[in-house]
């Protein structure tokens, strides 16, 4: 999901000597860029159908309960970095941010936000709440625009404003209705939006941050499978297949994150945005179509206006990328 650090812009063309430079560029740097772009999406869309998959693996683990699964992510998931960071010489990066003490205190508060959402996110896979996860994290963009708005000082446009209204309409409308609030929508929509929010605040890259998140929570993963609960530990040890199941954690987690991090460094943020709705659409086809979770007229409404305020919200992004390009070829 579209959350971690990997933001750094290179290249911007505000400034008449760089466009200069820019036109003296051969056909080759064009072709260049144009490959860049394409495999720029190529790794988004790979990313977020890794993500909209994700559940079919937990489904497979679903015989162990919501926590152990959780704490074999952990563990797994910190090995794998660990691999990745020590393969491609990323260790002096940890070195760095074990020196930023404020850094490594808010990344003590993301690692039980991450490890919060990846728990109800699992919990709702495994006992047939996959449309309320799809559901959260439709939810999510909508979050982080009003998450930007009082805690970065950016101000909303009046269509933004016109999807924040929508997506609460469609939560009253619950509530009036059918007595009911999304809870488990809104918590994950919510602890994924706080976490991407802290994360943009450390400014650490993905794979640094994830390993010392995974750092943090691994000895507490250790105990509890070792001291209170050893059954999926004995399933390691006498099931081959499960024990490889349970290894693949780390990959399910990391891999997604690695193509999210290759996109957002060569397309455009508003283009990785609209992709993101690939994770939960899939998401939802997967409920409905291949776990057999119904869609009652609750959930139509419900996310009939999530949709709506998507729909206004993309197309107010989209205007709004088209109108700074004018700008910018004007002003060039």
């Amino acid at each position: 999901m579209p959350f971690f650090q990997p933001f750094k812009i290179t290249l911007v063309i505000t400034h008449n000597s760089y466009t200069l430079a820019a036109y003296s560029l051969d056909n080759e740097s064009s072709m260049t860029t144009s490959n860049q772009y394409k495999q720029g999406i190529l790794f988004a869309f790979a990313a977020y159908i890794m993500w909209g998959v994700a559940p079919i693996y937990f489904k497979a683990l679903g015989n162990i309960a919501s926590i152990d699964i959780l704490l074999h992510r952990v563990i797994w998931s910190f090995c794998f970095v660990l691999m990745l960071l020590i393969a491609t010489g990323g260790i002096a990066k940890i070195r760095l941010l074990f020196r930023q003490r404020k850094k490594m205190a808010m990344l003590t508060v993301t690692s039980i936000i991450i490890a919060f959402n990846w728990l109800l996110f699992i919990w709702a896979i495994n006992n047939g709440h996959m449309l309320d996860a799809s559901l959260g994290y439709y939810i999510n963009p909508l979050f982080n625009v009003l998450l930007g708005t009082f805690f970065l000082g950016e101000k909303l446009r009046k269509l933004q404003w016109a999807a924040v209204v929508l997506a609460v309409l469609a939560v009253l409308i619950e509530l009036i209705s059918f007595g009911s609030i999304p809870w488990l929508s809104l918590a994950l929509a919510g602890s994924f939006g706080i976490y991407g929010l802290m994360r943009k605040k450390i400014n650490a890259d993905a794979i640094s941050g994830l390993f010392i998140e995974t750092l943090y929570l691994v000895p507490l993963a250790l105990i509890y499978l070792t001291f209170i609960d050893s059954s999926s530990l004995i399933l390691l040890t006498s099931d081959w297949q499960f024990s490889l199941l349970l290894l693949a954690a780390g990959i399910v987690t990391t891999l997604p994150l690695l193509a999210f991090s290759a996109a957002a460094i060569r397309i455009p943020l508003s283009t990785l945005g609209f992709i993101q709705y690939i994770g939960p659409s899939m998401m939802l086809v997967l409920a409905v179509y291949m776990y057999g979770e119904v869609f009652e007229v609750q959930k139509a409404y419900t996310f009939g206006f999530i949709w709506l305020a998507l729909i206004v919200y993309t197309f107010d992004g989209v205007r709004h990328s088209m109108k700074k390009k004018r700008l910018r070829k004007t002003v060039n």
